[in-house]
């Protein structure tokens, strides 16, 4: 019988030992399952215009407390499949300028509307992002100047990380962020802006990390709060991207060279707290930051992303309550502590000729499919958190990351129990170009069935 050389077969075992322990972690470019790029643009305004958020405040902004950006994070998985994701240190995103960012990307970026994604953190600390209505006409010119090379900005920077990419992996995990506080408080004659202690929020921090896939060192990450970024009051008057921009500027300081993005979630419904002051803001962040460091250090609370990349993009028509009459349109206007907007609008619809809309149309929706380890769900406008449970409850609470705050902002989107509750989430739509009314309780089943169906266009798992 022949004899094995023991140290022969050592050096076999641990050789197989050792790609059965690293398989799925390339060490070498040529097997990254991802290219990944990221850039990054300062879109602070160079002109004194006014702030967006808070109706009151009408003048022009103060002082600077910290820049404003826009950043970039582009994919593109094995096959081929590309997509770029950008993120905005603003409180809205708006009509034109939106379509026209998307209209470009496709021309300098080689992309379709499905592999587009704009997120903004909803900062009430940031500039108006429209025109005002009326009022000084040097104002006016200051604002359109900054639209112009706002645009010009986020086409740039989603153009660079396109350019940019390069061999990396993937992975995602989720945090904690406990400061977030369902802000609709409970009184004897309603709902008011609040705290209520007991109130359902979402405090997951989700956050996904690129390495590259040669040395295995960060090359940025993008995490989100779902969470208002008012913890800034009314009152201030100077620029900065409250604590979703604290919490990026404190990560990048403490990971030099890594960019960091911030996502806004489903905070329809969520304020900071405790709020009021720049102190708060830079708690929040620093919270923030640190959370995302040690999730980007703790590699076993991560799990490794595959492709390929399936980017789905669709449009909802989500039904109004009504329609809303003349005279019912006038009472809104003249006794409605929530709803006032709302009736002013259709009144003076009623007043040129004009009918209600039964919908506001084509609301823009996406799914993001990462191989089988991740969906990502991006609603637009600003949604109440029970979403989150409900698409949880639709399509499986696992893998999930469910988003708000991109494509256009319309107003708010509340659910059939807000909606029944009352409050200022039920105020309906807001966007100038929006259609104005207030939503059915119907529009929350009209959604959640719609990103189902896209779910699964997508290729989730159910």
């Amino acid at each position: 019988m022949m004899r094995r050389n023991p140290l022969r077969l050592s050096v076999f075992f641990a050789l197989a030992f050792g790609f059965t322990l690293f398989r799925g972690y390339p060490a070498v470019a040529g097997d990254a399952p991802w290219k990944i790029g990221f850039a990054a643009e300062k879109i602070t305004p160079e002109e004194p215009i006014p702030m967006s958020g808070y109706a009151s405040r009408k003048e022009p902004f103060e002082d600077v407390t910290q820049d404003l950006w826009t950043k970039a994070m582009a994919f593109e998985d094995a096959a081929g499949n590309r997509a770029v994701l950008v993120t905005m240190d603003l409180a809205a995103i708006f009509e034109p300028w939106s379509s026209q960012v998307v209209a470009r990307l496709k021309e300098t970026a080689g992309l379709e509307r499905r592999q587009i994604l704009l997120n903004c953190s909803h900062t009430h600390a940031g500039p108006v992002i429209a025109v005002p209505d009326g009022g000084d006409a040097e104002i006016a010119a200051r604002v359109e100047r900054y639209l112009t090379r706002l645009e010009d900005q986020i086409v740039t920077c989603a153009t660079k990380a396109v350019q940019s990419m390069e061999p990396a992996t993937l992975s995602w995990g989720k945090g904690f962020a406990p400061f977030v506080m369902n802000r609709r408080e409970f009184i004897l004659n309603g709902v008011r802006l609040g705290n209520q202690f007991s109130g359902l929020s979402d405090r997951t921090l989700p956050v996904l990390v690129a390495r590259k896939a040669d040395s295995g060192d960060p090359m940025g990450v993008l995490f989100q709060v779902a969470c208002h970024n008012t913890t800034l009051g009314g009152k201030n008057l100077s620029i900065s991207g409250d604590f979703a921009g604290f919490a990026q500027a404190y990560f990048e300081e403490a990971h030099p060279g890594v960019p960091a993005l911030f996502m806004a979630g489903c905070a329809g419904d969520a304020n900071p707290y405790p709020r009021g002051t720049l102190e708060h803001a830079k708690q929040h962040g620093r919270t923030t930051a640190d959370e995302v460091g040690r999730l980007l250090e703790t590699e076993d609370e991560l799990t490794p992303l595959e492709g390929p990349l399936t980017t789905v993009f669709g449009e909802v028509d989500l039904p109004f309550d009504g329609p809303i009459s003349e005279e019912g349109a006038r009472e809104l206007a003249e006794g409605s502590r929530y709803q006032k907007y709302i009736g002013e609008k259709l009144l003076a619809l009623y007043e040129a000729g004009g009918a209600p809309a039964a919908a506001l149309p084509a609301t823009q929706q996406a799914v993001w499919q990462f191989g089988e380890g991740l969906t990502l769900v991006a609603l637009s406008s600003e949604v109440v958190v029970d979403y989150v449970k409900l698409l949880e409850n639709r399509l499986g609470p696992l893998n999930l990351w469910v988003g708000a705050y991109s494509h256009v902002t319309w107003g708010y989107l509340p659910s059939k129990r807000v909606l029944k509750e009352g409050g200022y989430e039920t105020r309906g739509t807001y966007g100038r170009d929006a259609a104005a009314g207030i939503f059915a309780p119907e529009a929350e089943d009209v959604l959640v069935n719609k990103i189902e169906a896209m779910a699964r266009k997508a290729g989730r798992e159910f």
